[in-house]
């Protein structure tokens, strides 16, 4: 995480109040937002190639789900022609691999995979709670993801990796900005994006921090760009959500940038659920006789 926002320093992940700092200070205001939808995803799309291209080394990987962030990342990187491999990780039946394996082959990219047994997926979960002192359930199945791909990785070579972190706050794609708008309540959206991004260091980057200082990992995350978080939120809030979608500015911009549509638009999967790493913790609880999957997961500790 070293090239992002210098969020770690001498090897240590920078306090929160000093993230909280930095995201208040380039915090706006709901009044004068951008409102020309063409303008923002021209001046979104140059802003996220710039993310991107700062980020670039040698040789690089990215943590690949197929969906409109990692896939955005990844045609950027070839227009910029960067060497790059893309590692997706799974149990059978992942969603995340499919997508991957469609995005990968129209494109040319290099792409490797895993799909993990449930034996496997248990010992990176044990290692993952073991990390982070913690078997909550999403800290646990989102953090085992960025581990299997981060081994993955690391097997290949790898230890620089690029991840879509931050996208979702800034364009809106969880469902509680869902919820922020059902009174059609624009201001409130805004203000839920900022929300999130403060929120982001204990419910991310600590997790996020903790397994790359572990594997000897370091994370790239071109969505918390400076420069690409102002731009994201200078957008009316209007353009990124709407009763049918999330993060329409953003497929867009990737659009614009040249991704096809199809890919563009995937529906958004959370990494537990794509990878179906979710499913085998289901899977290993009753295995284990755990009726509750947090019984299971609190064993592992």
């Amino acid at each position: 995480m070293t090239q992002i926002l210098e969020i770690v320093k001498e090897g240590r992940l920078i306090p929160e109040e000093l993230w909280m700092k930095f995201v208040s200070g380039i915090e706006n205001s709901f009044d004068s937002l951008e409102t020309n939808n063409e303008r923002a995803k021209r001046e979104l799309a140059e802003a996220i190639i710039q993310a991107v291209r700062k980020r670039i080394v040698p040789k690089a990987g990215i943590l690949f789900s197929g969906g409109v962030d990692s896939s955005l990342i990844a045609f950027v990187l070839k227009k910029l022609n960067c060497s790059f491999t893309c590692y997706t990780v799974g149990i059978e039946g992942s969603d995340d691999i499919e997508w991957a394996k469609k995005v990968a082959n129209e494109y040319g990219f290099n792409f490797k995979y895993r799909i993990l047994s449930m034996d496997e997926l248990e010992i990176i979960l044990k290692d993952t709670i073991k990390i982070l002192d913690d078997a909550d359930i999403v800290k646990a199945s989102v953090g085992s993801v960025l581990y299997a791909g981060g081994k993955l990785a690391l097997a290949d070579g790898n230890s620089t990796l690029f991840g879509g972190l931050g996208s979702e706050e800034i364009f809106a794609g969880y469902k509680r900005h869902e919820e922020s708008l059902k009174e059609n309540d624009f201001e409130a959206l805004h203000k839920e994006c900022w929300n999130g991004l403060k929120g982001m260091w204990k419910r991310d980057l600590a997790r996020d921090f903790a397994i790359a200082k572990n594997l000897g990992l370091d994370l790239r995350a071109p969505f918390l760009d400076k420069e690409l978080i102002k731009a994201a939120m200078n957008v009316h809030p209007m353009y990124k959500i709407d009763k049918v979608n999330k993060k329409i500015i953003l497929r867009e911009a990737a659009e614009f940038i040249g991704l096809k549509k199809e890919f563009a638009w995937r529906k958004k999967q959370a990494a537990q659920y794509g990878s179906n790493f979710v499913n085998g913790i289901e899977k290993l609880a009753k295995r284990k006789g755990f009726r509750l999957k947090k019984d299971y997961l609190q064993s592992l500790l």
